[in-house]
């Protein structure tokens, strides 16, 4: 019983602690690109990153990378490289 208890604690303290990349809609980037850079940096399908985008656009914004917060910094640093409006949340 002790067992399930710790795993149970672990499993709660990774949901907590998990972290995501959203991206936000702008004026300057094209479709094109930001698929381009979902499907390079997030390991986008083509269909998913299309369909990130498409939220992006009629939202205002989409979660577009789940993780911990060393993980995605990396994926992070090259969105905002490459020009896209990102955070971690």
């Amino acid at each position: 019983m002790e067992i399930e208890t710790e795993i149970e604690e672990l499993i709660k303290e990774q949901v907590v602690n998990q972290k995501q990349i959203v991206l936000y809609n702008d004026d300057v980037n094209s479709f094109e690109h930001v698929i381009e850079c979902l499907i390079k940096y997030c390991k986008h399908t083509p269909n998913q990153a299309e369909q990130c985008t498409l939220i992006i656009h009629y939202n205002g914004k989409c979660s577009v990378k789940a993780g911990g917060f060393d993980d995605l910094l990396p994926i992070y640093t090259a969105m905002i490289d490459n020009k896209l409006s990102a955070s971690i949340e």
